[in-house]
This record gives structure tokens, C-alpha cells and sequence, in this order.
């Protein structure tokens, strides 16, 4: 059975948890009625609304849970990424393989490669995993390796599909667009998009801007389409969870 994990790590959400006993150990120590005490019962009531969040999103990602949003929107995405028979598609921050595989069912004769830098962050993700989810998967036009999506390292036109998802919005970066065109660099003529972020404002900057500057340099039918409403998630589910702006950028080169 593949493993696919979960988008918000369980090691993330009990290091939240052992912070807040600590801070609620350490306010009962100096007295909750003391002007330190209350400094830390202070900081444990933060850390313990933030495990809080971390656990309800824990929750919705989960491919066991009822919610299963993850599940719902690499199902979504894959759905968009058509690749002729016989072609190749990249795969950018691919983490536990899930979106490569899904788009290598869909696309049985394509082969799908996978990239991702698979670092400290998300150390539950690795090249193994991804290869052992798509022998789980009985999947075998996959494959796997490291990669840098602010430097891919692919030729112009290489690919006959290219997809992401919620991957640049993690990079530190004043210039996502950059890391967007970068992607589309390695695009063939006539070959397709569907990356899925949070493409808000203060992630990105002016996406509708980006859209126009695609079909300058020549793209078609380019637009962004809105999954905050009902396509992947609730507007409310976008709030809470953070992920107010999320969209993805679909066109043909």
C-alpha cells in the first residue's frame, strides 16, 4: 500500500505539543500569578492554539481521514495534466511521489519525472519513497531524482507537460514568477501547464499580469482557475488553513 504521508509532518505537530507542556511546566514552576508565570502561560496558550491548527490540518490531509483533502486535490490536478502518448512530463517538487503517479496512471504510455530537493524540512519525503509509492501503485513510467526548481537542470522544450503542487509558494523567494517561467522554460511548443500554489498577491505579486505577459511571449489559452471554491476546497477551508489564493496556472505553449 503507498504511503503518501501527510502535507503537514506528525513530527512538526508533537514538537508543537512538547513546546507548549514546556511552557505550561515552566509557568507553573515560577506561578501562573507571577509576572514571569505569566509570560510563559502566555506563550503555551500560543504554542497550544498553534498545535491546535496543526492538528485540524493534520487531520483534513490525511489520506485516511474522512476530509482526505490531499487526496481530492492530487486527484484534481492530475486531472488537468494531459501528455501525448508517448511524451514526457515533469513533475516539480514531487515530495512522496503522489502527483507523478497520479499523472503516470492517467497517462500509462507518458513517462513522468519527478524532481525534488527533499531536504530537512519535509524529511519524511525521499527519492525511496517515491519509488516504493509507485511499486505500491504498480506504476512503472516513473522516475525520480533530485532537482532544484529555481534551476532546473533540463534543456528548453524538453517536456510535453509540466505540473507542481503547493511547491514555490515554500521557496524563499522575492520573484516566484522567475521560478514559474523557469518551469515553463522546459516546455516544448505545444506542450501544457497545470501548477497548483497559493498564488495570492503577496506570494506571487500580479498573477493576472503574469497571465498577460504569458500570452505575449506567445502562450494560449492561458488563464488561472480558482480552487478556493468548492473545486478543491471551501472558501472557509481556504481561510483557516492558509491557503486563501490558491489557483492553478493552465496553458499551452
Amino acid at each position: 500500500m503507498a504511503d503518501y504521508k501527510n502535507w503537514m509532518p506528525k513530527g512538526m505537530v508533537l514538537t508543537t505539543l512538547a513546546v507548549t507542556c514546556v511552557l505550561l511546566g515552566i509557568a507553573l514552576v515560577l506561578g501562573i500569578t507571577s509576572v514571569p508565570g505569566i509570560v510563559f502561560l502566555v506563550l503555551a496558550v500560543l504554542f497550544a492554539l498553534i498545535t491546535l491548527w496543526m492538528y485540524l490540518m493534520y487531520r483534513a490531509f490525511s489520506y485516511d481521514g474522512t476530509r482526505q483533502m490531499s487526496r481530492q486535490i492530487i486527484e484534481g490536478v492530475s486531472s488537468y495534466v494531459n501528455i501525448p502518448e508517448g511524451g514526457k512530463c515533469l513533475d516539480v517538487g514531487c515530495g512522496s511521489g503522489a502527483l507523478s503517479i497520479a499523472c503516470a496512471k492517467k497517462n500509462p504510455s507518458a513517462q513522468v519525472i519527478g524532481i525534488d530537493k527533499w531536504g530537512k524540512e519535509y524529511a519524511s519525503f525521499s527519492k525511496k519513497l517515491c519509488e516504493s509509492n509507485s511499486v505500491a501503485e504498480g506504476v512503472n513510467n516513473t522516475s525520480f531524482r533530485q532537482g532544484d526548481a529555481c534551476k532546473l537542470d533540463f534543456a528548453d522544450e524538453t517536456f510535453d507537460a509540466v505540473t507542481s503542487n503547493y511547491v514555490y509558494h515554500n521557496i524563499p523567494s522575492k520573484d516566484r514568477q522567475a521560478i514559474l517561467l523557469e518551469t515553463l522554460r522546459t516546455l516544448k511548443k505545444g506542450g501544457t501547464s497545470a501548477i497548483h500554489d497559493i498564488m495570492s498577491k503577496a506570494k506571487y505579486g500580479d498573477m493576472e499580469s503574469f497571465v498577460e505577459k504569458l500570452k505575449n511571449m506567445g502562450y494560449e489559452e492561458v488563464k488561472l482557475v480558482d480552487t478556493t471554491n468548492g473545486m478543491f476546497m471551501s472558501k472557509w477551508e481556504s481561510t483557516w488553513m492558509a491557503l486563501t489564493g490558491s489557483a492553478i496556472l493552465m496553458g499551452r505553449k
